[in-house]
């Protein structure tokens, strides 16, 4: 279900959510697609690569670091992620995507994409209410550049949330509510440690809100 998103070079990952006929739908960051720039693609677990166009653009998504590619194809071994509910702290969850620096792995399947990577680790707080940008969920999972807008699993497959923010970043700081409160500093400590996603529940419940 993991897919990885290019333009003119590597943007990140994404997560297949739909498919209908031959058409399939990809959830990923907002911010890894406007780290390039249209005509977009999609590359597939196959090895195959796609043209992509953005759907459902909406300032709402945007807000939540969301965005949305359809591409047309014919992929006899990609899956559509399945979404699961909001996971606890303590949970196990597991991360994928197609980090920078591992290029070089081996592929799934002969012929097929190769780098995908996959963290194991637990989640350590789900935040009362979201950050900015919707990150909500924080987990031990050590999510690296190019993982962006990947999936965040649980032991059952499901997708739980989207990857997004990586332990100790290097530059701003993501870590304001949206309301635009602060953490307390005791909670900021602890926040840094981790990686952060968006509940995939966020997405469900905007692509279900009237437009």
């Amino acid at each position: 279900m993991t897919v990885k998103v290019l333009s003119k070079e590597d943007l990140g990952s994404g997560i297949l959510i739909g498919k209908q006929g031959d058409v399939y739908t990809v959830l990923t960051n907002e911010h890894v697609v406007r780290a390039g720039k249209a005509p977009y693609q999609i590359q597939t677990v196959d090895g195959k690569t796609h043209p992509a166009v953005e759907k459902l653009r909406s300032s709402a998504l945007e807000e939540n670091d969301l965005a949305v590619l359809e591409f047309r194809g014919d992929c006899a071994d990609c899956v559509v992620g399945k979404a699961g509910k909001t996971p606890a702290p303590g949970d196990e969850v597991f991360a994928g995507g197609f980090a920078f620096s591992d290029r070089t792995s081996p592929p799934l399947k002969e012929g097929g994409l190769k780098g995908f990577t996959f963290k194991t680790g637990e989640v350590s707080i789900v935040l009362e209410k979201p950050l900015q940008e919707g990150y909500q969920i924080g987990y031990t999972n050590e999510i690296e550049k190019g993982m962006s807008g990947g999936p965040v699993l649980n032991r059952a497959g499901e997708v739980v949330a989207v990857n997004g923010i990586h332990a100790y970043p290097l530059w701003g700081d993501p870590y304001v509510f949206k309301d635009g409160s602060q953490p307390a500093p005791s909670l900021k400590q602890q926040m840094v440690r981790y990686s952060w996603s968006i509940p995939i529940q966020t997405f469900v419940r905007l692509s279900l809100s009237p437009t």
